[in-house]
């Protein structure tokens, strides 16, 4: 038992580190939040007060609402704000929350964010390969780039489920100790 006492450290600066990853995500999509409120203030100001209105700045609000909900997931995951079935899992004791947790993330989270990331490739590399552009006169060009949000939003969920996953194996090693 003492021989896990540093295995338990170290899992937990492991854990810790990519933590740090995940906040700093977590402050850019805080920052785009913020962008993406003043693009819309900016856009009912100017249509509603000055009758003009910017295709392109209508499509910047929905790309940084899909970049925000995208990899807000993985955020949420680590924040533990994610959606579960609460008054059930609540009454549960620690470990069997941390066995939920690990087989939900392994048989659940990753396979549908597999299937997503692989489902999308074919769509991102289309528009890429094409050149998409916005069929509105005055829309955004290289639509790829938002397209390439899925499967990156995706990969960040999976890095995130990874991590929670570690979390709750030390959840597990501690309970043990």
């Amino acid at each position: 038992m003492h021989h896990d006492k540093p295995n338990i450290a170290r899992l937990k600066r492991v854990e810790s580190f990519f933590n740090s990853f995940i906040d700093i995500i977590g402050r850019i999509i805080g920052i785009l939040l913020l962008l993406m409120i003043f693009n819309v203030l900016y856009d009912v100001v100017m249509r509603y007060f000055f009758h003009n209105s910017s295709v392109g700045m209508q499509e910047l609000e929905w790309h940084l609402f899909s970049v925000v909900i995208l990899f807000g997931l993985g955020y949420s995951l680590k924040e533990e704000a994610h959606v579960r079935v609460d008054f059930l899992y609540d009454n549960f004791s620690k470990k069997t929350k941390s066995y939920i947790n690990i087989v939900g993330t392994i048989l659940f989270l990753i396979p549908l964010s597999l299937l997503i990331i692989f489902g999308s490739y074919e769509y991102v590399f289309d528009a890429y390969s094409m050149n998409e552009i916005s069929e509105d006169p005055g829309g955004l060009t290289h639509r790829w780039i938002i397209k390439a949000m899925i499967p990156l939003g995706f990969g960040f969920l999976i890095f995130s489920g990874l991590v929670y996953i570690l979390k709750n194996i030390i959840i597990l090693k501690e309970l043990k100790k």
